[in-house]
């Protein structure tokens, strides 16, 4: 192989574009850190969102058993109205 006047430019050409190829290595490992944070902040976002929805269905859970309880407390009592007992004072 004969190396010509022809052939330096095109080293250099060939030289600045592997240094951007090192450059857009070391963005694209730069990107890929990014998508990772992103990533695990979404799980984390996904995990709070799950376990609100958990607690949306137990505050449903409690206010139907509180409908329940009042409902045979009222049933208890039936025609009666409730007795209070009150302390008396002195």
């Amino acid at each position: 192989m004969v190396l010509t006047a022809d052939l330096f430019p095109i080293a250099a050409v060939y030289h600045a574009l592997m240094e951007r190829t090192e450059l857009s290595d070391r963005r694209f490992d730069v990107l890929l850190q990014r998508l990772d944070r992103i990533g695990d902040e979404l799980a984390r976002m996904n995990k709070r969102l799950d376990n609100d929805d958990n607690f949306l269905k137990l505050t449903r859970e409690l206010a139907s058993l509180n409908e329940s309880l009042q409902a045979l407390a009222y049933a208890a009592l039936g025609s009666q109205a409730p007795q209070i007992r009150r302390k008396r004072s002195g």
